[in-house]
């Protein structure tokens, strides 16, 4: 039946129907959804005030305005869902063992470790498999998700876990959320000295929302003031009752550092599974999983560090994860060994992808490079009208809050590049959530793996928009066209820093007196030992000029491996120099630090006074 709406225009009314909509939908999806006329639509966003054209992805609450006046109620599909969907129209079911009970069999229990940051969650990783990753991360925090699989014995059968890595800081909450998602027990470290903290109670509520089974681990039993007692008191009040008090809940005291009582945390692991899980998978079935972390590797293009939940994932298969898709051309596991197949619970890195998939994205083995391609590309569809509706001078972060103040800018634009896409992630999710007022909006341009091009620097100087480099650094000519195009780039390691800065600069409280001068960059060209210096690098000098003492900076394939090291020593040939020239050749000693190869850059700079303007 037709009715008269705004401005006379002849539309169907909706007495309240519901429309199913995907996000970033347009209005003429609106209009064949309603079998209205798509331009009618466009008449009545302009008549409530808004200029959209019937192709434009707009936003969700667009799409309510429209459909509240017209009487229409409209539900947006999730990301969830309409993936489901997807998937459904290539009669392929996800997230279900295929077959019957006969086909299922035991798999290893996937975990997660959890808990407040410095209460040594890595530390405790570090013990159970016997390596050390503190030492690669910046300020001693993780910042990446890796996961790993480890043997252990109970009532002398082996057994083995499967344990899922996460960030420790509060920005990469959305990852840890995810990480219990796809985890059947979560471990929550508690240092004995210092009890529950704020992400202790965090990490719980996130084990709790994925109604995971939870083993406590109290960390630290062997430093000063160290009360285990006290730690489960405390517990008790948040529903987490050990044994010995009657509860359910398996406690075991451990000290990471002295590697005490690692085993008996295995065996509580295990138990648990046991007890309330019933583990089991088909590994016969074509593999399905999730991605957890992925970033793109100069030699081998995207690399993506899967999780198989089910099925067996082969060398050769075709497989899409997230928008990203391909035929595996190798497997790893976690020690860096070829392998040739992986089963249910296993974690493995994956090369062979078109591109870098998000942490988090599921993945699936289909039959054809085909059907692979599709889904992808659909995926990969959905996401850009997403972001589409959400987008709408070149700006400073110094300059922020002059510009606020004379009304020049709403919005402040960010390009975000990083070094793996979990990281990336994590730090969108933590800007976007800062909490500045009404003055300001925080956009996000773009996001991506790898190093800030010239392609990302054209893209700030299109849209005003400041670059964020996390864990990665300028290639080619972008410093130079980002200089030249007046483009803020800033670098980070440490995503505190990050938030902390960009938080600052929106309430007017960025007030820097220093400010990062590059001096040059060096190529290395050959490596020479020494017993008493250690590695010297032979050096062309590509730009600038390298003077000893100053902070030096190690880039390898477009990544820092390491920063705040000081050029040591400079040799001319035979002769020690406090200075070399671009275009010449020399050797450079960073000191103590000797990881350095061939193709290295080595980039120098100094802090410099910045005059108050």
């Amino acid at each position: 039946m037709q009715a008269p709406s705004v401005g006379g225009i002849m539309l169907p009314r909706g007495n309240g129907a519901t429309v199913r909509l995907s996000r970033g939908a347009s209005l003429t999806d609106f209009a064949e959804k309603i079998n209205a006329n798509p331009a009618s639509l466009v008449q009545v966003m302009l008549n409530l005030g808004e200029m959209v054209t019937a192709t434009q992805s707009v936003s969700d609450e667009t799409l309510q305005l429209l459909a509240d006046e017209m009487n229409y109620v409209v539900e947006i599909v999730s990301p969830e869902e309409e993936d489901r969907e997807l998937l459904e129209s290539f009669d392929i079911e996800f997230g279900e063992n295929e077959g019957g009970e006969e086909l299922l069999v035991s798999r290893p229990p996937v975990v997660t470790v959890m808990g407040h940051v410095d209460h040594g969650k890595t530390r405790l990783l570090d013990a159970i498999r016997k390596t050390n990753v503190v030492a690669g991360e910046a300020g001693g925090i993780t910042q990446h998700i890796g996961a790993y699989q480890v043997a252990t014995q109970v009532n002398e059968e082996d057994r083995r876990i499967t344990f899922i890595d996460t960030p420790g800081h509060e920005a990469f909450t959305a990852m840890r959320a995810r990480g219990a998602k796809s985890t059947d027990i979560a471990i929550l470290v508690v240092a004995a000295n210092d009890g529950v903290m704020p992400q202790t109670i965090e990490a719980l509520n996130h084990a709790k929302a994925a109604d995971v089974p939870i083993v406590v681990a109290v960390n630290k039993i062997d430093v000063e003031g160290a009360d285990p007692t006290k730690v489960r008191g405390q517990l008790t009040e948040y529903g987490l009752v050990a044994e010995e008090y009657g509860g359910d809940t398996m406690f075991v005291d451990i000290s990471a550092k002295q590697g005490l009582n690692i085993d008996s945390l295995l065996e509580a692991v295990v138990l648990t599974a046991d007890a309330a899980l019933d583990l089991r998978a088909n590994a016969e079935q074509d593999a399905q999983g999730i991605a957890i972390e992925a970033h793109l590797d100069r030699g081998r293009g995207a690399v993506a560090t899967v999780l198989v939940q089910r099925g067996t994932l082969r060398v050769g298969d075709t497989m899409v994860a997230g928008d990203a898709y391909g035929r595996v051309r190798a497997m790893f596991d976690d020690r860096g060994n070829n392998v040739e197949e992986a089963g249910p619970s296993t974690p493995v890195l994956v090369l062979g992808l078109t591109n870098v998939p998000g942490a988090g994205d599921n993945f699936l083995v289909v039959d054809e490079d085909r059907t692979a391609r599709q889904i992808a590309e659909k995926r990969a569809a959905r996401e850009r009208n997403a972001a589409f509706a959400k987008r709408t001078r070149r700006v400073s972060l110094e300059d922020l809050d002059k510009v606020l103040k004379a009304g020049e800018v709403q919005q402040l634009n960010l390009i975000i590049k990083g070094d793996a896409s979990g990281s990336v992630e994590a730090l969108e999710s933590s800007l976007l959530q800062l909490d500045v007022g009404e003055e300001v909006d925080i956009r996000v341009l773009h996001r991506g793996v790898g190093a800030v091009t010239e392609t990302d620097i054209d893209l700030a100087t299109g849209s005003d928009a400041i670059v964020i480099g996390f864990n990665v650094r300028a290639e080619g000519r972008a410093t130079q066209r980002a200089e030249r195009e007046g483009v803020d780039v800033r670098y980070y390691s440490v995503i505190y820093q990050a938030i902390e800065e960009i938080e600052a600069a929106l309430k007017g409280m960025l007030k820097p007196e220093y400010e990062e001068v590059e001096l040059g960059t060096a190529e290395i060209r050959e490596i020479f030992r020494s017993s008493k210096l250690g590695n010297i690098a032979g050096v062309l000098i590509r730009s600038g000029e390298v003077k000893r003492n100053t902070k030096a900076r190690v880039i390898r394939d477009g990544k820092v491996i390491a920063e705040d090291l000081t050029i040591v020593g400079l040799r001319r040939f035979k002769d020690d120099v406090t200075e070399i020239r671009e275009g010449f050749e020399g050797g450079i000693n960073l000191g103590n630090f000797n990881d350095i190869k061939i193709d290295d850059v080595i980039a120098t700079y100094e802090m410099r006074e910045k005059p108050r303007g």
